[in-house]
């Protein structure tokens, strides 16, 4: 993993509490789920973007993992993420960029894509907002995830506030690149329902991305508006989305009187784009 010797990095905020500080350990957990995981077939498509969850590992680190898997056999070619999730702390209109050169995690830090950073820096649904990243758990959280399964890569943080679904693709579109490029939506989905009425209601909101609808809200999805931005630029390029993991936390390390729901999705180009 690349590693930035100076500038300013957003040191890991949630290490600790989400996942394990000790690097060590931390391997050893992140193996443990990916190889858990079901593992592509040679032939299977590389997602261009995927929706995975945010919560700690111990929680939905099994379903992130089922959908993280599927990049493996990418480790070399993709080079760029785009990483949108919710903000929980601090309230932003639009989506906020760090004010920082890098992210960093126990696995080491991922340098900021300047280039890309300039390129959507002039649309008006961009700021630029160091505390609406210092303590978010929704972007961080995915970044061990991608340090295992990349070779080595540049990052594109979006703290995704409020903002419209058209807003949200405008800056996916802007991004979107090649097969170097993967853009990653972070959202978990019900929360705090029993467990047979959480099964029920996301089942109805991973039907609903897989009809890339963009009229999904906030209780049936934390990062509603990360994915309703993904689903319509996904609408304009035409994905196919699949469905790869539906589980909740009284499946993995909870109790079931109130749980959360966690769902992984891959978004796929067309064949002949994808490789």
């Amino acid at each position: 993993m690349t590693h930035v010797s100076s500038g300013r990095i957003r040191p890991a905020a949630v290490a600790g509490m989400f996942y394990s500080r000790d690097r060590l350990e931390l391997v050893q957990a992140l193996d443990a789920m990916l190889a858990g995981a079901p593992q592509s077939a040679p032939n299977d498509p590389i997602p261009k973007a995927i929706i995975a969850p945010h919560a700690g590992y111990v929680y939905s680190g099994p379903i992130a993992a089922s959908v993280y898997a599927r990049l493996k056999p990418a480790r070399g070619r993709i080079e760029r993420v785009v990483l949108l999730g919710p903000t929980h702390r601090v309230a932003v209109r639009g989506l906020a960029l760090p004010d920082t050169d890098a992210f960093a995690t126990p696995l080491g830090t991922v340098p900021i894509d300047r280039e890309a950073v300039d390129a959507i820096g002039k649309l008006p649904q961009m700021t630029a907002s160091s505390a609406a990243h210092a303590f978010e758990h929704s972007l961080e959280v995915h970044l061990p995830f991608l340090q295992s399964v990349l070779e080595r890569f540049t990052l594109v943080p979006l703290a995704v506030g409020y903002a419209e679904a058209a807003q949200v693709a405008e800056v996916l579109e802007a991004l979107w690149g090649g097969a170097e490029t993967l853009i990653v939506a972070s959202s978990d989905l019900s929360h705090y329902h029993a467990y047979h009425e959480a099964q029920a209601l996301d089942q109805s909101t991973a039907e609903a991305i897989l009809k890339l609808k963009t009229d999904i809200t906030h209780e049936q999805a934390c990062g509603a508006t990360p994915v309703i931005g993904l689903n319509l630029a996904a609408q304009r390029r035409r994905l196919r989305p699949q469905l790869l993991d539906l589980r909740n936390s009284g499946d993995t390390a909870g109790d079931r009187s109130r749980v959360v729901g966690y769902g992984a999705f891959a978004f796929f180009e067309d064949r002949g784009d994808e490789r």
